[in-house]
């Protein structure tokens, strides 16, 4: 078992609120995902149910057990860090076994865990050696091996990748995601990476200014965000955000706000399209826009625009065929309609 409850979960320091009302069910065996920027309240509330931070409000139950006072041993949780904290002094072997050794597991039962969980991870060849020699991934597996050999009911990841280098991330982004199909554990693991968060988790919680926006699924939250906020953070390049222009514009953020329907609905405020489904066309076929920047990255082009009377720029994810494309260069864009979210005066998906 493995199920964690927070229910109207506040924490505060002094007058400071940090996390104001978090309600939230994590399912047995689940990938959940806390995702959001820096301050938000992510890793706050992973540490809250580390019982490393004292809740200040609400309660907090694991396995149907209220744990708000229980000692952080006691919970059954296991946390790795964004800092390895590995002991230098101390071979791989002797670094997964050290909690098992404190908690009095004689010696051949503690071989056999650690080799166990090291052989989980890919890392059994590496048990004599001592951190200095190891790389950082080898490093990050090993932190991740001390916390299994525990049998912990909940694993809490606090950005354990942002040390290693972007190809290590991809690699171990797989040998998380491999880890958790295998071991069937709950794993509640916090990133500011939302490509981290869209590639591994069964679902996303998004945090904002100590709240969750909107929790669900990566495509739920990709493809229905629930409000701005969401729209904007999720996705990579940023979604496209166009305001209701003003009565007496007629230039071209008025003629693409009538292409993409604002005005069929009351209520409208504001128009938002992934900038995989805005297509660039000829100035005939759509609305004028200016190509300001074009981003070859191999497969893809990411061309940045200016609509006449408009200084914000807009963002097209096109086919490398449109790397003829060059800045100065007039084109037509065009919205596909089946992908063109609307939202209201408070920022809220209609």
């Amino acid at each position: 078992m493995g199920q964690v409850s927070l229910r109207q979960i506040h924490k505060s320091y002094d007058d400071h609120a940090v996390i104001r009302g978090i309600d939230l069910e994590v399912n047995d065996g689940e990938f959940l995902v806390f995702v959001g920027p820096s301050g938000c309240g992510k890793s706050t509330t992973l540490r809250m149910i580390a019982g490393l931070e004292r809740i200040t409000q609400g309660d907090l139950f694991i396995d149907g057990q209220r744990v708000n006072d229980v000692h952080p041993a006691q919970r059954g949780a296991a946390m790795v860090f964004q800092s390895y904290a590995l002991y230098p002094h101390m071979t791989v072997a002797q670094n997964m076994g050290f909690a098992l050794k404190m908690a009095g597991v004689s010696s051949s039962d503690r071989d056999a865990q650690v080799k166990k969980a090291a052989e989980v991870l890919r890392i059994d060849h590496l048990l004599a050696r001592y951190p200095k020699e190891l790389s950082g991934g080898e490093r990050q597996r090993v932190a991740i091996g001390r916390a299994i050999v525990r049998k912990p009911e909940v694993f809490l990841f606090d950005e354990p990748l942002s040390n290693l280098d972007a190809a290590l991330r991809v690699n171990m982004r797989i040998e998380l995601t491999r880890l958790h199909k295998e071991l069937g554990t709950t794993m509640i693991y916090v990133t500011h990476d939302q490509v981290e968060a869209m590639t591994m988790g069964d679902r996303i919680a998004v945090f904002n200014q100590g709240r969750i926006e909107q929790l669900g699924s990566p495509l739920d939250l990709y493809n229905q965000p629930a409000n701005h906020f969401v729209a904007s953070f999720m996705g990579s390049p940023k979604i496209n955000l166009i305001h209701r222009p003003a009565a007496q514009v007629h230039h071209g953020v008025a003629q693409l706000w009538q292409q993409m329907g604002g005005d069929s609905g009351m209520g409208v405020e504001s128009l938002a399209v992934r900038p995989e489904h805005l297509q660039v066309t000829s100035t005939e076929q759509g609305t004028s826009a200016q190509v300001v920047l074009a981003e070859h990255l191999g497969d893809s082009v990411i061309v940045h625009l200016r609509l006449d009377g408009s200084e914000e720029l807009l963002r097209a994810k096109l086919s490398a065929d449109h790397g003829h494309l060059i800045p100065g260069q007039m084109v037509g864009i065009r919205a596909h309609d089946d992908h063109i979210l609307k939202f209201n005066a408070q920022g809220l998906r209609i």
